[in-house]
């Protein structure tokens, strides 16, 4: 029995749509999707015989930027190519982009998997970026199959771009698909793009072959088998299950005694399944040569001027989350992946850890006491934003940059769960009427009477109205029917509109029930 086996080679090629005003090389403005077509537009972008290219330096600035957080070499000069093609969305029958001379290359990019998602001894993946070069946008086709007719829409004609191509060296479809969304989280924090696939500011293109692999784990095989390139993938679902589907086809293929055949694919996400457009092209068929209008760059102040100005990138902020703070690995994801929760769960923290340190009366001797108080505080804290809080503002149609809730009003609503002076049921109540008005919590809980009952002897009264009012139960009970004890102490907690503690409640008909 054969002991080869196939394993993917995938690498990508990712388009990001960079945030500036205008356009790569003239003054119309870079308008979203939501602007009426070709209503942006100048004979420079739109190819008119005679035009000349002006370069936005704002684009030159953002690229490098995008470089150096990729870890990537930034040379001293690049400059800029014209690459061949035609079709209908590339007006000059050209593409301004970059070559042999890119303004960034030779970097990498590591990121962590979730162990459900990763290969074997691949829980932490490095990524080899090829390069990141800088090129104008093309035009927008627009088919419409009803009346059989296709527009175009010059809107998107010389819209600033960086392209990210990587090494090979992903080796299955949920490492390309989670390098993208680590990706998206950078260019965000980066304030370079809004990196929205779904509005195609993030654009992917996929290339996949299988290798051939021995006993050993090594290749069986000299050289790669032609690659195929998907095209457009628009959505980080879109990217995983056009890649498990090419694997499949190719697998299938190769198990017939075929090798296939290296071509660009479409992805038809109806169908799921990929489709050939037409042979892959080589970098010989684009015929580069040196933009005759444009000169070269000079990268070398503006590289060492964004070194400096690179801000906190999200894998770090993820990982000091939980190494300064407490909170857990999915708390800390969500704070990262969602824009303005890292500043706000940072400042309910920072109000929790000077109480802590202004109450504690330990000193020195109570550290260890006082850090595993600051991780309970960090847990309780973890769950009431992530879950209760997240879960009121979106019924409300908010988002954290809506709240009226202060840091400090949040970190006193903590305190109160905390020490149990409300309970888990009213808590909810007095954290929706804080999001409501915006008034702090104490005043609240006073106001509408949401305290917990820490009474004894109201709590025992109360027991003794409820046990002498279901007296058929308490007869079931004492027969040894002990489960209905809970619905007894779901009737205290109607009748004291949730302010006893259920423990203690419990606790209490258990004793006059003599149990």
């Amino acid at each position: 029995m054969s002991s080869i086996r196939h394993i993917p080679i995938i690498g990508l090629e990712i388009h990001v749509r960079l945030k500036t005003k205008t356009k790569m090389f003239c003054a119309c403005a870079n308008v979203d999707e939501t602007t009426p077509p070709n209503t942006a537009i100048c004979p420079v972008c739109t190819g008119q015989p005679g035009a000349l290219p002006a370069l936005n330096a704002e684009a030159v600035r953002l690229g490098v930027r995008v470089g150096l957080a990729l870890g990537c070499t930034i040379p001293d000069h690049a400059h800029f190519d014209r690459k061949n093609y035609f079709y209908p969305d590339l007006p000059k029958g050209y593409q301004i982009s970059q070559y042999d001379f890119p303004i960034a290359q030779l970097g990498h990019f590591a990121f962590d998997l979730p162990k459900q998602d990763a290969l074997p001894e691949r829980e932490r993946v490095r990524i080899g970026i090829t390069r990141a070069h800088l090129e104008e946008d093309a035009a927008k086709n627009i088919h419409d199959a009803t009346s059989a007719t296709s527009l175009i829409d010059f809107n998107r004609a010389g819209v600033p771009l960086t392209e990210i191509v990587t090494e090979p060296d992903f080796r299955s479809p949920a490492e390309a698909k989670i390098f993208l969304q680590e990706l998206q989280l950078l260019l965000r924090a980066l304030n370079v793009s809004e990196a929205d696939m779904e509005k195609g500011y993030m654009r992917c293109d996929a290339n996949v072959s299988l290798m051939a692999i021995d006993e050993h784990n090594l290749p069986a095989q000299h050289g790669y088998n032609p690659k195929v390139e998907i095209k457009n993938l628009n959505s980080f679902r879109a990217v995983e299950r056009a890649l498990k589907f090419e694997i499949d086809r190719q697998d299938k293929l190769i198990a017939a005694g075929e090798i296939p055949v290296g071509a660009t694919r479409g992805w038809d996400e109806n169908k799921g399944e990929t489709f050939e457009q037409r042979l892959k092209e080589t970098n010989a068929d684009y015929r580069y040569f040196p933009e005759p209008d444009l000169p070269p760059l000079t990268l070398t102040d503006m590289r060492e001027t964004e070194k400096v100005r690179l801000p906190e990138f999200p894998i770090a902020t993820r990982a000091r989350l939980q190494n300064e703070w407490g909170f857990s690995a999915d708390d800390a994801r969500f704070f990262v992946t969602n824009a303005g929760w890292v500043t706000y769960a940072e400042e309910v923290m920072s109000e929790l850890g000077a109480w802590l340190e202004a109450t504690d009366k330990r000193g020195e001797s109570g550290s260890e006491i006082l850090n595993e108080r600051k991780r309970e505080l960090s847990k309780l804290a973890g769950g009431w934003l992530t879950s209760k809080l997240v879960g009121l503002l979106s019924t409300t149609n908010q988002t954290i940059y809506d709240i009226k809730i202060s840091a400090e009003d949040f970190a006193e609503f903590l305190h109160l769960i905390d020490d149990q002076t409300i309970n888990s049921a009213n808590a909810q109540k007095l954290l929706a009427l804080m999001l409501e008005h915006g008034t702090d919590p104490s005043h609240l809980l006073e106001e509408h009477n949401l305290g917990q009952l820490n009474d004894p002897a109201a709590l025992a009264k109360t027991v003794v109205e409820v046990l002498e009012q279901n007296v058929e139960q308490v007869v079931q009970i004492r027969a040894g029917k002990v489960q209905l004890i809970k619905w007894l102490v779901g009737v205290i907690m109607k009748s004291t509109e949730g302010r006893a503690n259920p423990t203690q409640a419990e606790m209490e008909i258990k004793k006059q029930l003599g149990i």
